[in-house]
């Protein structure tokens, strides 16, 4: 199935106030993010390497112990294994890329 659209797509709670939409290529998960504000992304890591990109809103992103606030436009690589933590400043939206797929997310 070459083609989706995202408004066909169920939309999942992962977490307290992350809802999102999930779409799998045989070796990437892509994970569409609506985050409302002053939600809470807890410190973790796993073994896949995530691309994050803002769409819309602000998000505080901590990486490896470094913290930066992310807008429209800007983009976290977070490689393989690293700790990372987040809260979003407002409601905001986010593409997160992962490799390999995120099994836990089917």
């Amino acid at each position: 199935m070459p083609f989706l659209d995202l408004q066909d797509l169920e939309e999942r709670q992962l977490g307290p106030g992350f809802r999102g939409q999930f779409v799998h290529s045989d070796h990437m998960t892509f994970a569409y993010w609506n985050i409302e504000a002053n939600a809470a992304l807890p410190e973790h890591s796993h073994p896949h390497e995530q691309v994050a990109s803002v769409l819309s809103g602000e998000f505080e992103l901590n990486v490896d112990g470094e913290t930066k606030t992310l807008g429209p436009g800007s983009v976290a690589i977070i490689p393989s294994g690293v700790r990372h933590s987040g809260k979003a400043v407002t409601a905001c939206r986010i593409i997160d890329i992962f490799y390999p797929v995120r099994e836990d997310y089917r």
